[in-house]
Order: C-alpha cells, then sequence, then structure tokens
C-alpha cells in the first residue's frame, strides 16, 4: 500500500495541499461576498485539486473495506480527509439556481467521508437518516419511551451537540499544539499518525454539523419549488367594471328638480322617476320590485297607459300620502294639548 502510494505520492500529496490551502484560505478570508470573482475562482481551484486527489486515491485503491486502521499507512490517512474537504468547498459555490445541486452533492461527500471512518472504526457517532446504515442505528440507538419519541430525540439530538462541541475543543487544542512539530518535519511516525487522527476526528464532527444543516436548507427548498409548481386555486368569475357613477341631487318631483337646479347649478338634478327609469334600461332594477326594503313590489301600470295618466295618478297618491301625513300630526298635536294644560313646564310665570 505504501509503495503504490510513493508511486504516485508527490504528485497526490501536491493535489490534497493545495485544495486544503484554498480552503483555509477561503476561511480565513475576509471578503465581504463570498461570490466575489476572486473567492469563487479560488473554489473552482480548490475543487479542481481535491477532485483530481479523489480520483487517484481511488485509481490507487488507497482504503479498503476490508482492512483494518493499522494497515494504513500514517503517510496516507490524510488522504482520507478528501472527501470532507471537497464537501466543504462544494458550500462555498454560490449559484443560487444549483443551490439544490450543490447542497445534494456536498451531502455526498460528507457521507463517503463518515462512511469511510465508520468502517476503519474511527470515532463513534451515529450515520445520519437516509442511509445504509440506518436500521443498524436505529436498533442499537436509546429505546424510546412509548408515546413520547420526539421529546427522546430532540434529547438525544440536543446531548450528541453538545458532546461534538466538548469534543472540537479538545481536538482544536491538541491540534494547535501538535501541529508545528508536524509541519517542521521532527515528529516522529506516531505523533504524525496521532495527528492525521485528530484531523480525521475533527472532521467527523464538522460532517454531522453540515449534513444536519443541508438537511435543514434541503426542506425549505423543496417546500419552495413544490409551491411554485402548485396549480393556482381554482377563482370566481373576474367581477365586470363599475361604470363610475357622476353625482347628481335626486328629488321627489319635477318642481323639486327645478328648485335645487336654480341653487347647484353645478350639479344635475334628477327625478326619482327619471332615475328608477334610468337603472331600468340599465337592468339594474327590475320593472317590478322598486320600493322601500321590505315592502311589496309596486304593481306594473296596465297596458295601454299613458305617460300623462301615470303621472296623474302617481301625484294623486302623493295628495293623499300628503293629506294623511298631515292628519296623522293634527291628531298626535290634539294628544299631546289634552295631557300638557297651557303654561306647561313655565316655571318662572313668564308668558
Amino acid at each position: 500500500m505504501m509503495a503504490e502510494a510513493g508511486a504516485g505520492g508527490p504528485r497526490l500529496a501536491e493535489l490534497l495541499a493545495l485544495g486544503r490551502r484554498l480552503w483555509e484560505e477561503l476561511e480565513a478570508s475576509t471578503e465581504p461576498s463570498s461570490g466575489a470573482p476572486a473567492v469563487q475562482d479560488k473554489v473552482r481551484q480548490g475543487l479542481d485539486a481535491l477532485q483530481r486527489a479523489a480520483a487517484m486515491v481511488t485509481q490507487l485503491e488507497l482504503f479498503s473495506e476490508n482492512e483494518e486502521l493499522e494497515e494504513i499507512a500514517s503517510a496516507d490517512l490524510k488522504f482520507m480527509l478528501l472527501p470532507a474537504l471537497l464537501g466543504a468547498l462544494t458550500l462555498k459555490q454560490v449559484d443560487l439556481s444549483r443551490r439544490r445541486e450543490h447542497l445534494e452533492s456536498a451531502r455526498e461527500h460528507f457521507l463517503h467521508f463518515l462512511k469511510l471512518c465508520r468502517n476503519y472504526g474511527l470515532g463513534s457517532f451515529q450515520l445520519p437518516p437516509g442511509t445504509s446504515s440506518e436500521e443498524e442505528d436505529r436498533s442499537s440507538s436509546a429505546p424510546r419511551a412509548p408515546g413520547q419519541p420526539n421529546l427522546v430525540t430532540m434529547a438525544l439530538s440536543r446531548t450528541a451537540k453538545i458532546e461534538r462541541y466538548k469534543q472540537k475543543k479538545e481536538l482544536e487544542n491538541k491540534l494547535a499544539s501538535m501541529s508545528s512539530s508536524v509541519e517542521s518535519g521532527t515528529a516522529d511516525e506516531d505523533q504524525i499518525r496521532e495527528f492525521y487522527i485528530l484531523q480525521i476526528q475533527k472532521w467527523i464532527g464538522t460532517s454531522l454539523e453540515e449534513i444536519e444543516s443541508i438537511d435543514q436548507e434541503l426542506v425549505i427548498l423543496k417546500s419552495r419549488d413544490a409551491a411554485r409548481q402548485a396549480p393556482a386555486g381554482p377563482r370566481g368569475p373576474p367581477r365586470a367594471a363599475r361604470t363610475p357613477v357622476k353625482p347628481f341631487i335626486l328629488t321627489r318631483d319635477a318642481a323639486q328638480a327645478r328648485v335645487f337646479g336654480a341653487g347647484y347649478p353645478g350639479l344635475p338634478t334628477m327625478t326619482v322617476d327619471d332615475w328608477y327609469e334610468q337603472r331600468r334600461k340599465q337592468g339594474i332594477v327590475s320593472q317590478q320590485g322598486f320600493g322601500e326594503p321590505g315592502s311589496p313590489p309596486c304593481p306594473s301600470p296596465p297596458a295601454g297607459t299613458s305617460d300623462e295618466e301615470m303621472q296623474k295618478q302617481q301625484k294623486e297618491t302623493e295628495e293623499e300620502e300628503d293629506d294623511e301625513e298631515a292628519l296623522r300630526k293634527a291628531r298626535d298635536w290634539d294628544d299631546w294639548k289634552d295631557t300638557h294644560p297651557r303654561g306647561y313646564g313655565n316655571r318662572h310665570n313668564m308668558g
């Protein structure tokens, strides 16, 4: 295994080093926008280098499902980070039209890395849902209380996050203390091996966190896409545009129309009959049913009745109504005088 890696070692190591260096520069960048051309150019260069390195690892068959961690050469352990670095750089692409594609691709890279680590027994963790080992993870997890699956899941998730955070801080401190000796070449093989294993364990926690964030964002994107593709609900027929009505003075008869027309020359006048006839021609009111709310419909005039006769009948009806109104007021006044003698309410002997 070591000989095979050595044959393509310098080239493979250079590609990994280039991809990792570009990723570290992007992480430490103070560029205000991740979509800046300089930033995205580094993303493309890093992805190209890491993809070429991953292809070479596959060709050299550096890792196998049938071997143990002790069988891997210390110098080859760092190449296990390739899928995780590919996932991290894939997430830094900012093409919104391909965001869902980039999220799914990054998830596959992180998942590949976690499966590789699980196969070699690196770290104690559960694979995210949707993997081939999901049923195995469920059987090995803590038993759920009946009727409270959500509470147990939330408690386990919270506990796992706290534990991962503590482990991450510990690993960062150890790596910081060992990096100088490894980079300077003064570390022995055991120290180099421990250093790479600590890096792998750190990226295990990062990959689990990234997959959780990716799954949350994918749910949002899928819901948005489904809402866009959903057919519009049935709508009723569009309402006809209402013609604006010009202001006018509505009068009872022609005599009132002449009076108001003289006082308000700026506004036209219209009698009730004229207004009703206009509305009837427009189809807004029918020949019958015009009157006060709740009143019986007005009877239609007999056929052959002339306009003069209709106006005469209407005038007689109005006069009868006026007479009835005057009679009612007179009766009310007589009733009031019967119960209120002259001088009622005059407390100061006035008048």
